[in-house]
């Protein structure tokens, strides 16, 4: 099956592709020593990623794997996905969009640390200061994430999440309220994606849809909308009682 082109950008590739379905590729692909798998569906452990991701959204089959991968009950997210089979209820939905570097300067900052598993408790708490998304104990541990520092705390924060082929997500973006202004986001953005680069990848992000702020912010830096997404929180059929 070919791949056609975005109409203005014609180095942005649109579907089908590696993109539409960035988890499972990634689980499927370069972080397949994350995956806990049942057939069609696959998930990163708890403690890493709340990212699942079926290889079809549209096979049923997939989501009984789905079922019996999460557990009678249980909530999961579930990314790219507008309507779950019956059965399964929907807790929470949202949209949002998915850009790629099309012109990005990517270039390393100096001022950068590398964060480890050591700087999670401070990596935690900053998250909980500005709540950029999802982000657990293990979660440094998909990609190189990097954090600039003032007057001995961790101020500001970006790394990297999916890793499907060719491809690797920034995310985790995000800049304490009392040092916003100051381009921090935005130099540690470009040292990521330097480093994704200088092992052949190309940098692609997810935002929320109503983050219009992030987005405008990082269409300003090279990065392009490809499509909008979906993502919901959805129950896992069964274990009333």
């Amino acid at each position: 099956m070919s791949t056609s082109v975005h109409p203005a950008h014609p180095h942005i590739p649109v579907g089908p592709h590696v993109l539409d379905n960035p988890a499972w590729a990634a689980l499927t692909g370069p972080h397949a020593r994350f995956a806990e798998r049942v057939g069609r569906a696959a998930r990163y452990p708890v403690d890493v990623s709340p990212f699942t991701a079926l290889s079809d959204p549209d096979d049923p089959r997939a989501w009984d794997d789905l079922a019996a991968l999460v557990g009678p009950g249980n909530l999961t997210a579930a990314n790219g996905v507008t309507r779950p089979p019956d059965g399964w209820q929907v807790v929470e939905s949202g949209q949002g969009v998915q850009l790629v570097d099309t012109a990005l300067h990517a270039e390393p900052a100096p001022e950068a640390v590398r964060l480890g598993l050591d700087d999670v408790p401070e990596v935690l708490d900053l998250i909980a200061r500005t709540r950029p998304g999802p982000f657990l104990p293990r979660t440094v541990e998909l990609g190189t994430y990097l954090g600039i520092r003032r007057g001995g705390r961790l101020v500001a924060m970006a790394g990297e999440r999916l890793r499907p082929p060719g491809w690797t997500e920034i995310s985790a973006v995000c800049t304490d309220p009392d040092h916003r202004g100051q381009g921090l986001a935005t130099r540690l953005v470009r040292a990521v994606a330097a480093g994704i680069r200088e092992r052949g990848d190309t940098p692609f992000l997810h935002a929320s849809a109503a983050n219009t702020t992030a987005i405008r912010l990082y269409e300003s830096i090279g990065f392009t909308l490809r499509r909008r997404t979906s993502f919901l929180l959805v129950r896992a059929p069964g274990g009333e009682g």
